[in-house]
């Protein structure tokens, strides 16, 4: 009984421990986000002063649109097209649905730093111009594979005899999709966005090597702007770990509530 007690106070303690080794950076660089002073080890006073500097930088709000502007496009394509290779996927003979999940999945496991030099080869191969294109489809294309990741499990609890029976009762193969395919699995959609969005927003390694001619996202401003003390970067990764941290508030919290809504429609 006492070993038991101390291995859960040693689990706690073990827990606690991860849990501040991996926030507590976080919260003093929020905190710091709010002094007065250009320091970055003494906490003078509260202000808003580098957010002021922030808003008021005109490098910063071209990078925030470009991050903003990138992240909506390929998020929307990106959720689309997996969207509806999915749906044809999970209808496919076993041979191509294997080959595709495979390619799919190679890019999930590969580290980030070889997809990210791969596609700069690629463009540059192509003697595709670096700069906001090159990003955008750069992003596009590592975010597909989640977006299938997401949708495909919720495909293959459907019944698949869904759509014939739609069709068979009059629905047009485009009606079944968005009438009877779609809806179902909207929530997945969602969930499928919001990742999408997140990943696009807050990636560093992949941009930095297919982007050119001046073009920065967040990320890649944060990282030339670390290199000299300048605690706007603290105000802007707050905004962004306020806004990362929100998505995946949401990405979280719409499944529960619309299970919760399932389960009381049931009970009523």
């Amino acid at each position: 009984m006492v070993g038991h007690k101390n291995y859960k106070i040693t689990k706690f303690l073990g827990i606690g421990a991860m849990l501040l080794f991996f926030y507590l950076p976080i919260l003093i660089m929020v905190i710091f986000s709010f002094n007065a002073t250009k320091s970055l080890t003494s906490f003078d006073s509260f202000s808003l002063r580098w957010y002021q500097d922030l808003f008021s930088n005109s490098e910063m709000m071209s990078a925030v649109y470009v991050s903003v502007l990138v992240a909506l496009i390929s998020t929307f394509v990106s959720t689309v097209v997996g969207t509806l290779t999915s749906i044809g996927l999970i209808n496919s003979n076993k041979l191509v649905k294997n080959v595709v999940l495979q390619v799919n999945n190679l890019p999930i496991m590969n580290p980030e730093i070889v997809t990210a030099i791969s596609l700069m080869l690629l463009f540059i191969a192509f003697k595709v111009p670096k700069g906001f294109i090159t990003m955008l489809l750069a992003h596009i294309a590592f975010s597909i594979p989640y977006v299938m990741l997401t949708i495909l499990p919720k495909l293959r609890k459907l019944d698949p005899n869904l759509a014939d029976a739609a069709m068979d009762l009059g629905a047009t193969p485009l009606q079944t999709l968005t009438k009877v395919i779609l809806p179902q699995i909207t929530p997945s959609i969602i969930s499928a966005a919001l990742l999408a969005f997140t990943m696009s927003f807050d990636d560093f390694v992949i941009s930095y090597f297919v982007t050119g001619n001046g073009v920065k996202n967040i990320s890649i401003l944060v990282y030339t702007m670390s290199k000299r003390i300048n605690p706007s970067v603290n105000a802007l990764s707050t905004i962004m770990v306020g806004v990362v941290s929100l998505f995946l508030i949401i990405i979280n919290v719409i499944p529960m509530l619309r299970k919760n809504t399932s389960k009381k429609a049931l009970s009523a």
